[in-house]
């Protein structure tokens, strides 16, 4: 138990050799888990299918220079390991090249399943409540799992056991909902016809400062690279979680709509992230637009999928977490199997995190508390995964009281002018947003 170390607006963030340092030797701000960005990139590359063995061999000097705060030696070995990384070959009989990547938005919807176009409507949704409780579900899902993230699920089961509750009082500042805030911010400007650099260009006016995707795309479009050359130039973290985590703002604006909701992602994903990264954005948005008009949890997981392109690694990763899930009843040695399959990924990866959404959203029978319970067991990024469950079962259920009222209305952030929010004055407005689109 420990204070966080959240951004506020007076942060001044880091550059030049201090930015170096701070990416060979960084804490996760909410849990203080420790993680070193220049590895998990090396990681990444790997993931995504290139022979990085140059690369590797220059992480041990790194490390040393870092602990010794040799900034000059630092400042030169760290640009020799980001060259070999750049230039590192293809590895031709990697699994990630058997897959699809298409990444304009006719190729990926002429790869759908059977899309419905039209939107659906229910005669019983109250959409303004809906869409309370979807943001309150998604800000109690962040606050929960912002303590622990991070973490292995055996060290989180070692420390504190079965979690089912807030472990502190919630707060609500973190990195994932801000991008939806901004998100808001374009689609009032723009309505529907927003696009990519849209989105982009108010990132840069709004975000102080990113994280993995999120970092290199913002410097990506500073440096005039719109999208979605932002998110797929020298990026090797763009198929990690980034656009997963915010995608629910997109299925919000369209609720019932899921084809739109994952038009909307795809153009918010290719900010930051390419070809899987994005598909993992689109699957958060489409699950959400179709929580607004669905009752059957486990069929809506596999509906979900239609919406995305039906060839590429991240449909094939999904379907096999949810055959793992239907052939493995038992939900300790379902999530043993699938924590195994994918602990060749980094935590803040797209695949390991996916694998605890199903999880959680497979097992938790429609109960908030239940499929939080299950993340925190999972471990993982569990603040963006329990935002993204929090949201779904927030519109389909509700969130109970016991996560909602914690809350007292308030989402605090580190973005100019939105420092308190009511949240559900952000509810209404995204109702009004929907009713004048």
């Amino acid at each position: 138990m420990h204070p966080s170390q959240w951004y506020n607006t007076s942060t001044v963030f880091p550059h030049g050799d201090d930015l170096i340092a701070l990416f060979w030797n960084a804490r996760v701000p909410g849990s203080g888990a420790p993680e070193i960005p220049y590895v998990e990139m090396v990681q990444s590359r790997y993931n995504q299918g290139f022979e990085v063995s140059e690369a590797e061999a220059l992480i041990p000097q790194g490390l040393q220079l870092a602990a010794e705060k040799r900034r000059d030696d630092l400042r030169a070995h760290t640009a020799r390991l980001l060259s070999a990384l750049h230039n590192a070959p293809r590895i031709p009989t990697h699994p990630y090249w058997q897959y699809q990547r298409p990444m304009d938005w006719e190729s990926i919807l002429s790869n759908m399943k059977n899309p419905t176009s039209q939107p659906e409507s229910s005669a019983q949704m109250d959409l303004g409540d809906k869409l309370l409780h979807g943001w309150l579900g998604q800000l109690a899902g962040g606050s929960f799992g912002t303590v622990i993230e991070g973490y292995h699920s055996s060290q989180i089961q070692k420390v504190y056991g079965v979690i089912d509750h807030y472990l502190i009082e919630p707060e609500t500042v973190n990195d994932d909902v801000v991008y939806e805030l901004v998100f808001l911010d374009v689609f009032e400007k723009h309505g529907r016809s927003l696009t990519s650099t849209d989105i982009g260009l108010e990132w840069l006016r709004q975000i102080p400062f990113g994280w993995s995707a999120e970092w290199i795309a913002l410097n990506n479009l500073s440096l005039g690279f719109l999208p979605p050359l932002s998110g797929a130039f020298r990026n090797p973290y763009n198929d990690w979680i980034g656009a997963q985590m915010r995608g629910m703002v997109c299925g919000m604006l369209a609720p019932g709509w899921p084809l739109e909701a994952a038009r909307l992602a795809f153009l918010d994903g290719c900010v930051s992230h390419a070809a899987n990264g994005v598909y993992g954005g689109m699957y958060a948005a489409v699950l959400t637009a179709l929580a607004f008009v669905r009752d059957d949890l486990r069929a809506m997981l596999e509906e979900g999928l239609n919406y995305l392109p039906q060839r590429s690694e991240y449909v094939a990763v999904a379907r096999e977490i949810l055959q793992t899930l239907a052939t493995t009843p038992d939900p300790l040695q379902a999530w043993q199997q699938l924590d195994t399959r994918f602990e060749e990924y980094n935590w803040i990866h797209a695949y390991p995190n996916l694998a605890a959404d199903l999880f959680a959203l497979w097992h938790c029978n429609g109960d908030m508390t239940t499929a939080f319970r299950w993340l925190a067991h999972a471990g993982l990024d569990v603040d963006c995964n329990a935002g993204l469950v929090g949201t779904v079962l927030g519109i389909m259920f509700g969130t109970p009281a016991k996560w909602a009222e914690p809350l007292q209305d308030t989402l605090e952030t580190y973005l100019r002018g939105k420092e308190r929010l009511s949240i559900r004055a952000l509810a209404e407005r995204t109702l009004q947003l929907i009713k004048s689109s």
